[in-house]
């Protein structure tokens, strides 16, 4: 197993779990691509450009509430047993009150995450940043691809609200109508921006957030297996993830589908620097 580089770790040790409010679980998982591939080395990539992050970000130093970057997580052997291995190292973060920050790999790790809260009995609101809606049933032979994992999630009753998709399939939509889940689609993002409250009122309080880096358009991110045009920029991301938190607790995040390319690091670095965000505000919703 590699020796896993700490998050921030030029400005902040690997911090004492007990005493860390962050703890990473990097997931370097790639098994279902179905396009462009690389998201097994995305882990690497977002935890050495968070080396290169500023402490502060203009409103709040997240670091300073401690981030303890674990081992990575062995991604060899069948989707189930890999899914185990999440569901485990998540669970333990969970048991210490703490907020288990996954970094992808693919987006199925984030299924693994779910399972340990669904085990806790968490009925926790699903948040996922996204230009697909990742809703199928199967694809290309597998239940566990990364374009079904929100439908696996919605499965075990976790509540879901999608930003930013722009490229759903016709099983998608009609899954989305029958089951009524709510969304702000890009299309509706660029006619009538963010609202104030995009969340429905009933929404869960405790939240999770997941962010498929693809949701982000490919002038900002293009190093993601499936980019497509249309997504979000910077600030609407930035703008959406705070006010989806506002009046809500994070209790757990995860950043996936990077897919680092040579000589790219302005991607690497957003991925971290969107980590870091997402930090800065679950911190915040637990003041």
């Amino acid at each position: 197993m590699k020796n896993t580089p700490s998050f921030h770790g030029d400005e902040f040790t690997n911090g004492v779990p007990a005493d860390s409010l962050f703890h990473v679980i990097p997931v370097p998982w790639e098994d279902t691509v179905s396009y462009g591939g690389g998201t097994g080395e995305g882990p690497a990539a977002i935890l050495e450009a968070s080396g290169q992050l500023e402490a502060n970000l203009g409103r709040a130093v997240p670091g300073s509430f401690g981030i303890h970057t674990m081992q990575e997580i062995l991604c060899d052997g069948p989707a189930e047993e890999v899914l185990s291995r999440i569901e485990a190292a998540t669970a333990r973060v969970l048991r210490g009150g703490k907020i288990p920050v996954l970094l992808g790999g693919e987006h199925t790790v984030t299924l693994g995450a779910l399972r340990a809260f669904a085990a806790r009995g968490k009925s926790v609101g699903v948040v996922q940043f996204d230009a697909h809606a990742d809703l199928r049933d199967s694809y290309e032979g597998s239940r566990y691809s990364h374009a079904c994992v929100m439908r696996r999630a919605h499965d075990l009753g976790f509540p879901l609200f999608q930003i930013g998709v722009r490229a759903p399939c016709v099983e998608e939509l009609d899954y989305r109508q029958a089951h009524a889940v709510p969304h702000l689609d890009a299309r509706t993002i660029w006619e009538l921006g963010i609202p104030e409250k995009p969340l429905p009122p009933d929404f869960p309080e405790e939240i999770y957030l997941t962010f498929d880096v693809d949701g982000l358009d490919p002038s900002i991110m293009p190093a993601t297996g499936t980019p497509v045009p249309g997504g979000l920029t910077w600030r609407e991301a930035v703008v959406a993830l705070e006010r989806v938190c506002q009046g809500r607790r994070v209790v757990g995040m995860d950043v996936v589908e990077l897919a680092p390319r040579p000589s790219d690091h302005a991607s690497n670095f957003a991925a971290a620097l969107l980590c870091y965000t997402m930090m800065d505000l679950a911190a915040r919703s637990r003041a």
